[in-house]
């Protein structure tokens, strides 16, 4: 479902508005450097789902680290405000202290403030540890056999999402995170 809601944004989208954001963003990223007066602390980070709250508005994360339809993206404080759609893979939390916690997310949605705070909304997510490598092979199997027996294209493109987060989530219990 996440890959039908990038395509109804992307077409519903305002074209023009949309490459002043890229132009913008550009812009952003390639002038000053962040604020030195601001530290890593700066950065208010919440990640739910909807069954259960990771961190909510904690100040203890210096950078995270998610997989968007876009490419792999590192958020550090002071980033430039973004939206961005997530895609099946894993989310890596960097903490203040050192730890570093990496969670598989099937889909959902990145904000990133101009305060520099950063909203994480996880349609499924669990820690990497939680997953099961025979379960993750069993959904995939199930999946590609849904995309080979699909009868229209509402069909085949839920079987290619299932199939998409099945293959993810097989990487991320095998310890690949990128």
């Amino acid at each position: 479902m996440a890959m039908a809601a990038a395509r109804l944004l992307m077409r519903t989208a305002n074209r023009t508005h949309m490459f002043r954001l890229v132009s913008v963003r550009t812009q952003a990223t390639s002038s000053a450097p962040a604020p030195v007066s601001g530290s890593a602390t700066d950065m208010v980070f919440t990640f739910a789902s909807p069954s259960e709250v990771f961190y909510n508005q904690v100040k203890n994360v210096r950078q995270v680290d998610v997989p968007t339809m876009s490419g792999n993206m590192g958020i550090l404080a002071h980033h430039v405000p973004i939206l961005g759609v997530l895609k099946p893979g894993v989310v890596s939390v960097y903490e203040n202290e050192g730890n570093t916690k990496r969670y598989f997310v099937s889909s959902g949605s990145i904000a990133v403030q101009p305060d520099s705070s950063v909203q994480l909304l996880a349609e499924e997510a669990t820690l990497v540890e939680n997953l099961d490598t025979k379960a993750a092979q069993d959904a995939l199997s199930e999946a590609q056999r849904k995309l080979g027996s699909a009868k229209d294209d509402k069909q085949k493109a839920e079987a290619q999402i299932e199939v998409e987060c099945a293959e993810a989530a097989m990487k991320a219990s095998s310890g690949v995170f990128q």
